[in-house]
């Protein structure tokens, strides 16, 4: 449980650094819904 943690914070840190702006960070956790709906719907 903790690795997974751990790899979730990692995802999340290079995640947040990849987007420069509040913009940006709003663009990709869109994007991260759209992957999660997409998964929900099959």
């Amino acid at each position: 449980m903790k690795s997974i943690a751990a790899l979730l914070v990692t995802v999340a840190a290079f995640a947040l650094t990849g987007c420069n702006t509040i913009q940006g960070l709003g663009q990709d956790i869109q994007k991260g819904g759209q992957v999660l709906e997409g998964a929900a719907k099959k």
